[in-house]
């Protein structure tokens, strides 16, 4: 196409609405029709106005939203009836007095008052008194049960007899298994005297039989006696003896082992050779074998053995009185 040169159509036949101006009309424009496109009839070709695929109607020609004439009647009929909701002033009592409020319908109250609606409290005292006699009926049952010895035996059958147990009296308790033994005390005129030990009763104030007790008199003097114990374990040794006034040292003994020192000091605290003053007691840790154990007290070389032996006795553990 040359410059200058418009092709077959001008603008005025590409206008849609060339039909409604005087212009487009002298220029042959007209309204669409059916099957047309912008006003003009018959499909698009050379020379020819272009067709639409739209159906252009003339303005004010196509409607939207009408509604039919029966349905338009029906509506009628319906905003025609009165609201049941509204009434005249006249038919109030009173008649047209406009002046008097009307009333309004009052919405319903809540509660257990005397404007109605439920009764919660009401409700709730009932279930609290229901459920004290169903705790009270219980109450009645369970002590009606405890106190009918035949009801209690029903509940609780007497086992089988592979499932009788042994009395808790016939088993030791722990507390009488684990107490300690004492053993008894042995007076010095029980025990067996060796090398120059003889008995003495001179000086009073002495615990064993008749007054007696033990005096070693020098190197190699010597008590021995045996005791039995209930298991192997320790044990503590105790001992009264006498001193005048000043410290004493033994040997102990026990199942013919290697002797060992006991310490028999002056812990009375007596004057020097106040005899009577000076009877005490000491201890000394000893370990035994279940059964009978030999236990010895003697004067040994390198001891101050210038001490009477009065009384001795065990104790289970190692204990201080």
């Amino acid at each position: 196409m040359a410059a200058g040169n418009n092709g077959a159509s001008t603008p005025e036949d590409d206008d849609p609405f060339g039909y409604l101006y005087a212009d487009g009309q002298a220029a042959g424009a007209q309204a669409p029709r059916q099957g047309g496109g912008y006003g003009y009839p018959g499909p698009a070709s050379p020379g020819v106005p272009r067709t639409s695929y739209n159906q252009v109607r003339a303005v004010g020609e196509r409607q939207y939203g009408q509604v039919p004439p029966q349905q338009q009647y029906q509506q009628y009929q319906q905003y025609a009836q009165p609201s049941p909701q509204y009434a005249a002033p006249e038919s109030y009592p009173g008649g047209g007095d406009r002046t008097r409020p009307v009333p309004q319908a009052q919405p319903p109250q809540r509660g257990g008052g005397r404007g109605g609606g439920p009764n919660t409290k009401g409700l709730l005292i009932g279930a609290i008194a229901v459920v004290g006699v169903v705790v009270a009926g219980i109450t009645i049952a369970v002590l009606t049960n405890t106190s009918d010895g035949t009801k209690d035996d029903q509940a609780n059958p007497a086992p089988a007899a592979s499932q009788v147990q042994e009395s808790p009296s016939a088993r030791p308790s722990a507390s009488q298994e684990e107490q300690p033994v004492e053993l008894p005390k042995q007076d010095a005129a029980t025990l067996q005297l060796g090398g120059p030990a003889t008995l003495g009763k001179d000086v009073k104030g002495a615990k064993g039989a008749d007054g007696a007790y033990v005096m070693f008199n020098g190197v190699g003097g010597s008590a021995s006696w045996t005791v039995e114990v209930p298991k192997d374990g320790e044990y503590t040794l105790f001992l009264t003896y006498g001193v005048p006034g000043r410290d004493a040292k033994t040997s102990l003994s026990i199942n013919g082992e290697q002797p060992r020192g006991i310490n028999m000091s002056n812990f009375a605290q007596a004057a020097e050779n106040d005899w009577e003053k000076g009877w005490t007691k000491t201890y000394s840790w000893v370990t035994l074998k279940k059964g009978v154990n030999t236990m010895k007290m003697s004067c040994e070389p390198g001891d101050q053995c210038e001490a009477y032996l009065d009384q001795v006795w065990l104790k289970q553990g190692h204990v201080k009185g």
